[in-house]
């Protein structure tokens, strides 16, 4: 049987109050009540209940955690980072699968049914309208790996997508390449349209070199590979800048079965930097985008809203860098 609030107070010699107030922070109690309270619940193995606390606090300590791409397995790193970070704040994660998703109104009321304390919406696909709305039932939200904005309505938190994809374009320039192509996820995805709006930008000025793209279902490995045959069986052109790492590991896994070789054949770069892109059957050139900062800072915003300060939403831009591996030729 668990040990009760009650049991506390008679092994204290103190009242079940004096035993409350010990244990919600920011309640006041004497030092000496304290330091009894504190030796009864360890001798006794007291530990308080959760539930109970935030009825008395009004605070539940949950923060909805909220994603639609559980295909990939970047995310498995993103929710490692988030829960850990979460939890050693005191905050517990109640994470949300959106699947296909891009309507709030049901997280929303799921959220609201659980009285989460905040959001934060961990997606780089969905519109700024998603987020948007959970601030608009007034729910302290960041939305992590979000579309960046010029004066957004919520925290974002992430990088700038249309860089990356000049960055990716630039790279491949400095290497030589004439015939490159961009593959993306999925078309609707505010992600691929910022990559590719910042890859065609960058080689407009490069009338000698012809560009292609084309659109992968999901970001996942199995669209990135399906796509990827696709391309070979039309004639493939001589390098992708993918878009994402999983679908370069598709789109190597594809190369391969047609017998083509990378980067002796074609060339790929990704983005993101998961781990398994530094695998060594994998060795991916990539553009690193900072995933740890990332979700340290969007816990560190929620932190900051749930004390209550004045807060205006801002943009909170992390800077990416090419991590060079072997899937690309080397710089003349």
């Amino acid at each position: 049987m668990a040990v009760t609030l009650k049991e506390v107070a008679a092994r204290a010699g103190v009242s079940r109050s004096a035993v409350s107030r010990t244990f919600t922070p920011g309640a006041s109690v004497s030092p000496k009540t304290r330091a009894k309270v504190e030796a009864a619940a360890r001798d006794l193995g007291y530990l308080p209940n959760a539930l109970a606390s935030s009825l008395t606090t009004g605070r539940t300590k949950l923060i909805g955690l909220i994603s639609n791409n559980f295909h990939n397995p970047l995310f498995l790193e993103v929710f490692d980072l988030f829960t850990r970070g979460l939890q050693e704040k005191g905050l517990r994660p109640l994470l949300v699968n959106l699947t296909d998703e891009t309507d709030p109104e049901a997280p929303l009321r799921l959220l609201r049914q659980y009285s989460v304390d905040g959001v934060v919406v961990a997606s780089s696909t969905l519109p700024p309208g998603f987020a948007r709305r959970f601030r608009e039932a007034d729910m302290p939200v960041v939305h992590a790996f979000g579309r960046l904005r010029t004066a957004p309505a919520v925290d974002v938190v992430g990088i700038d997508n249309i860089a990356c994809g000049r960055m990716a374009a630039e790279t491949l320039v400095a290497r030589g390449y004439r015939r490159v192509a961009f593959m993306g996820g999925p078309e609707e995805a505010t992600s691929t349209q910022d990559r590719l709006e910042g890859f065609r930008t960058a080689l407009a000025a490069h009338t000698d070199i012809a560009v292609s793209h084309s659109f992968a279902a999901a970001y996942s490995f199995e669209a990135g590979r399906r796509e990827m045959l696709r391309l070979v069986g039309e004639g493939p052109a001589a390098v992708y800048f993918c878009g994402d790492d999983v679908l370069s590991i598709g789109a190597l896994s594809a190369l391969d079965d047609s017998g083509l070789s990378v980067p002796g054949d074609v060339g790929l770069i990704g983005l993101n930097d998961m781990e398994m892109a530094g695998w060594q059957n994998i060795d991916l050139t990539t553009i690193r985008q900072p995933i740890p900062e990332i979700v340290s800072a969007s816990i560190r915003l929620v932190c900051t809203m749930l004390e209550g300060e004045g807060h205006v939403p801002q943009a909170h831009v992390f800077p990416c860098e090419i991590i060079e591996r072997g899937t690309l030729r080397a710089l003349p």
